[in-house]
């Protein structure tokens, strides 16, 4: 089975114009989002354009504040501090890497929890990790890292049950492994979080589920793998040109492992979450 994304992001982004439409009518002005963008890493910034000429498609007023190499950490932060006191700014996304010498402990505890689309706050984040059932994080006030939440979502529309499914998570960033790790403990799945310490083959042997967001083309082998198992790669890598995850779909696929494709696979559907809590930042608060 191929889990490709791109049925259920546009299901998810079908009635976005219609709803932040809604709320411009309401308030009287668009939804305003403010995106802080490191031109420092100029594959991540490109995305980020996408990004905002995709909320700017739904109807959002956007702008992108850029920081590079140079900027000093008072400042990001300054900017960060102003950016979530503005009455005008409803939405606040400020998508990794970040340059070098910036940290997301120099803003983290500074970002507006309700504006934080991406769920990186220090108070969002605390409030994922504080949560034990799946009724909890439904109910939550702010927000879920996107990605992390994509692979949920996509898993669901799937009808991948994970209660009591073995998951590994390969990769251990704040930004997508630990709080995917975090969201299938929620869904009762057993998770085994691997990092560059895990002996890898003897790790995911025996998972039902492995879900990768090492970056690293190639990584994992379908050789290493139970036949009938499922992989959800994650990660985006460029290779000759290519966008390319971190294993062989022709490999897996050979191998009886079902797998999500790079791209066309968590990809959209992460974009489509991210849309969504941009017209949810301020849904909520009417």
């Amino acid at each position: 089975m191929i889990l490709e994304g791109r049925t259920l992001a546009q299901h998810i982004r079908e009635p976005l114009a219609k709803r932040a439409a809604a709320v411009r009518q309401k308030i009287g002005r668009p939804i305003s989002l403010a995106a802080v963008g490191s031109t420092a890493d100029r594959g991540a910034y490109v995305y980020l354009q996408k990004e905002v000429a995709a909320a700017k498609k739904i109807g959002l007023q956007t702008k992108i504040l850029e920081i590079d190499n140079q900027t000093p950490a008072p400042k990001f932060v300054s900017l960060i501090q102003r950016l979530s006191q503005d009455p005008a700014v409803d939405a606040i996304l400020i998508p990794r890497p970040l340059p070098p010498h910036l940290a997301a402990t120099d803003y983290a505890a500074h970002l507006a929890p309700q504006k934080d689309v991406d769920g990186m706050s220090n108070v969002n984040m605390g409030n994922l990790f504080l949560c034990k059932t799946w009724n909890e994080i439904a109910t939550l006030p702010g927000f879920v890292p996107c990605t992390a939440m994509a692979v949920i979502d996509l898993l669901d529309f799937y009808h991948v049950n994970l209660a009591g499914k073995e998951v590994a998570v390969v990769g251990r960033s704040s930004t997508v492994g630990r709080p995917l790790a975090h969201l299938l403990t929620c869904q009762n799945a057993t998770v085994k979080i691997c990092h560059r310490q895990t002996d890898l083959p003897r790790a995911i042997k025996d998972a039902d589920i492995v879900c990768s967001a090492a970056g690293a083309p190639g990584l994992l082998q379908a050789s290493w793998l139970k036949p009938g198992s499922m992989v959800i790669d994650i990660s985006t890598n460029w290779d000759n040109n290519r966008l390319i995850g971190d294993a062989d779909p022709i490999a897996l696929s050979q191998h009886g492992v079902s797998y999500s494709p790079v791209p066309g696979g968590v990809g959209p559907v992460t974009l489509a979450v991210l849309l969504e809590n941009m017209v949810l930042s301020k849904e909520r608060l009417l």
